[in-house]
């Protein structure tokens, strides 16, 4: 059995490798656990291997809000010291310090 460690913690802002939008980790699979229709509509030449965790962030770009589903390759740390504006973070998350939200509650 093999056995993953997720690098990104819950809270914690991260930025998208190759895409312009950034968001804050709420929830964090081992390996993929999407569906088969969304891996298949990633163009073959960029989808990520399924044996790596998977992120569920609350995302932003310059444009909108939204929920984003992230393999751990395509994610970095975001080092910039400004908050994420999405507006669900308030009932997730508490205090933030200048790269993590604090949690509200423990999530499974």
């Amino acid at each position: 059995m093999m056995r993953t460690r997720a690098k990104y913690n819950l809270g914690q802002v991260v930025r998208h490798r190759k895409h312009p939008f950034r968001g804050v980790v709420f929830d964090v699979d081992p390996e993929f656990s999407n569906t088969e229709e969304w891996y298949e509509a990633i163009p073959e030449d960029s989808r990520p291997v399924k044996d790596q965790p998977f992120y569920h962030l609350l995302a932003e770009n310059d444009q909108s809000y939204y929920v984003a589903y992230v393999s751990e390759q395509n994610l970095v740390a975001d080092y910039s010291g400004e908050p994420v504006g999405h507006p669900d973070v308030p009932e997730m998350f508490g205090h933030f310090d200048g790269g993590a939200y604090s949690l509200h509650y423990q999530l499974n």
